[in-house]
């Protein structure tokens, strides 16, 4: 669990006045694409296990639950019947989000929790069962939007369409094997239209706030697959919410990755409902995001966030300059701290 500092605004024809109240909120975390897994197959209690692991870092000894997944099965298939059904049934059987819960997710989790918003509350109440009050996300490198690299992927695996050694290898980098059609599994729901088709207008009302990274672990080799810019895996619209897939170069039209403040011309100027970036780290590739190492300091998108709940979140920054004199602005504490630990702070 951890505490987040909340400013509700009311108003009405005679007054207006502002509250500050603390709440305790719990973290559910769901964890992103794991590739060894479409050759493994992985049983329940693997699936588990290998949950556990991936968030051995920042977020894991904060959290109250998790949601583990296989990647080698499909978010409208297994995946919701078998892994995220039970997991939803046991949360509101004990009550853990009746005074509200954070999803926080990383990578195909970004595009797992959409589904899950957008389904939900139909589902426990069919169920007989009260509906999970989830009040925010925390995104880390989304995939929501897909990957372009996941329709690479299938096409070396059909053996379909011009396909030459730089895609194989980039795949071979990024999957750790060669793609086979046989062993495809999430991929399919990672194809940028796909993705892009599943659950994309939630109506749950729940703010979803993007930190990204723009550094590549792959050596640049996956960047070429990857429009405008991007973090080894997924590029700038699917990571900053971008409502339509494009080839950007920054999560805001005013402000670079480095947290330069410039006008961007292939900066994201419109957003899927309710996605709302937070922060942008030049030097964060797709893992490091919810990694303990410190990679640089991170630009702040956004100065404060009115959500439809009524909550307001306030962002501190910290202005600076160079000697050519171009200005930056960077979260408070972020040129000391992981992303991570910046985010954590934040909603502490």
């Amino acid at each position: 669990m951890f505490r987040i500092m909340i400013l509700f605004v009311a108003f009405s024809a005679f007054l207006s006045f502002s509250v500050i109240a603390e709440k305790v909120y719990p973290i559910i975390l769901i964890h992103g694409f794991q590739s060894h897994q479409l050759q493994s197959q992985p049983n329940a209690k693997q699936v588990e296990l290998d949950g556990a692991a991936y968030w051995s870092g920042v977020w894991k000894e904060k959290a109250a639950a998790r949601i583990d997944w296989p990647s080698h099965q499909r978010v409208q298939g297994k995946i919701s019947t078998d892994y995220v059904w039970p997991k939803l049934r046991k949360f509101s059987r004990e009550g853990l989000c009746d005074a509200g819960c954070i999803l926080v997710t990383h990578s195909t989790g970004d595009l797992i929790a959409r589904y899950i918003l957008e389904n939900q509350r139909n589902w426990l109440k069919n169920a007989g069962m009260t509906p999970l009050n989830i009040v925010a996300t925390v995104d880390f490198a989304g995939a929501g939007g897909g990957t372009e690299l996941a329709d690479i992927a299938i096409n070396v695996a059909n053996g379909g369409g011009l396909t030459n050694e730089a895609m194989r290898y980039a795949m071979s980098l990024w999957l750790g094997m060669p793609p086979s059609e046989k062993t495809l599994g999430v991929l399919n729901d990672l194809r940028v239209a796909n993705a892009r088709q599943l659950a994309p207008l939630p109506e749950a009302r729940v703010p979803r706030l993007r930190f990204v990274g723009d550094a590549n672990d792959f050596w640049n080799a996956t960047a070429m697959f990857l429009p405008g810019h991007d973090d080894g895996v997924v590029a700038a619209h699917s990571a900053c919410g971008a409502l339509n897939a494009g080839n950007f170069s920054s999560c805001s039209t005013a402000m670079e990755f480095s947290g330069r403040k410039a006008p961007v011309s292939q900066g994201v100027a419109h957003f899927m409902a309710y996605h709302y970036p937070v922060a942008m780290g030049a030097e964060y590739s797709h893992s490091a995001t919810i990694n303990r190492q410190f990679k640089g300091a991170l630009g702040s998108v956004q100065r404060s966030q009115m959500f439809k709940n009524g909550y307001l979140l306030k962002i501190v920054t910290d202005k600076e300059s160079n000697w050519l004199g171009q200005e930056y602005e960077y979260m408070r504490g972020s040129q000391r701290a992981s992303m991570s630990m910046v985010a954590l702070e934040l909603l502490r």
